[in-house]
């Protein structure tokens, strides 16, 4: 799997919820609405979900393997993480809080 494009599409600054990401994968599929949560003990990245009837929430797209799923995971938060970095780089040259 190759990761070829990550874009942070949101940022949340209220509850658990930080950002909403989209990833393209080999230049040839797109997957949008990946979340990034705050935890309790750390960040981490939750893919697209629907609920069903019996209010059940089902992902409709996630990694098969726990290797692709770490590294799916991994680039996401750093992408993330460097994106924040920039907001705040920006407000702190600028005096202004960036638009989110």
């Amino acid at each position: 799997m190759n990761i070829t494009e990550i874009k942070i599409r949101r940022i949340y600054n209220e509850g658990r919820l930080r950002a909403l990401v989209s990833v393209t994968i080999d230049s040839d599929l797109a997957v949008h609405d990946i979340k990034v949560i705050e935890g309790p003990e750390r960040f981490f990245v939750a893919m697209p979900s629907r609920k069903e009837e019996n209010g059940v929430f089902r992902d409709v797209v996630h990694p098969i393997t726990v290797e692709a799923r770490k590294k799916l995971e991994d680039e996401i938060l750093k992408e993330y993480h460097s994106h924040i970095e920039k907001l705040a780089q920006e407000e702190q040259n600028t005096g202004e809080a960036p638009q989110l």
